[in-house]
C-alpha cells in the first residue's frame, strides 16, 4: 500500500468530516467508509494498521470524548472486517453498504461504551438514534466512494476475487 497517499487521503477525509460536512444535516462518517474500504481492499496486516490509524484520526478531530475510544473501536471493527473478508467476498455494492452499516453500528456502540467506561458519565438520550442515522447515511454514500478511492490509491479492484 502507498502510505503517503493513505495519509493524505485520511487528512482530506478528516478535514471534510469536521469542516464541510459538519454544516449539513446529512452527515455520513467518511472515516468509517475509509475503514471499510481499506479492510476490504488491502491485505490483512495493512487493513489492521490502517484501521487503527483511521481510529486515531477520528479521535483527533475533536470529539468531546477522551482520546482512545475511536482508536480501539475502529481497530477492532477493522480487524473483524479484515478477517471476515478472508471468508466472505464483500465486492458488490449492496454487500459493501451492509458492511458499512454493520461496521458503523459496531464501531459506534463500542466507542460510546468505552467512552462511558472511561469518563463515568451517562450517555446522551438520543445517542443511538444519531448512531443509526449516521450508519444509514454512511452506507448510502460509502459504496459510491469506493471506485474513486481505489483510483486515488492506485489500486486494482477485481470484483470477483477474494484475498
Amino acid at each position: 500500500m502507498r502510505w503517503f497517499r493513505f495519509a493524505v487521503l485520511i487528512l482530506a477525509a478528516t478535514i471534510l468530516q469536521k469542516g464541510m460536512l459538519a454544516r449539513f444535516g446529512f452527515k455520513p462518517d467518511l472515516l468509517l467508509v475509509l475503514l471499510v474500504f481499506f479492510a476490504v481492499h488491502c491485505s490483512t496486516s495493512e487493513a489492521i494498521i490502517s484501521s487503527f490509524a483511521i481510529g486515531l484520526a477520528a479521535d483527533l478531530i475533536g470529539s468531546p470524548m477522551p482520546m482512545g475510544p475511536h482508536t480501539v473501536g475502529f481497530g477492532v471493527c477493522g480487524t473483524v472486517l479484515a478477517y471476515l473478508h478472508r471468508v466472505v467476498a464483500i465486492r458488490k455494492m449492496p454487500h459493501q453498504a451492509l458492511a458499512i452499516f454493520a461496521a458503523a453500528l459496531l464501531a459506534g456502540a463500542l466507542t460510546h461504551l468505552l467512552a462511558v467506561l472511561i469518563q463515568s458519565e451517562p450517555l446522551a438520550p438520543n445517542i443511538y438514534t444519531v448512531l443509526f442515522w449516521t450508519s444509514v447515511c454512511s452506507s448510502i454514500v460509502g459504496p459510491l466512494l469506493f471506485m474513486p478511492l481505489a483510483w486515488c490509491m492506485n489500486m486494482k479492484i477485481n470484483r470477483l476475487r477474494r484475498r
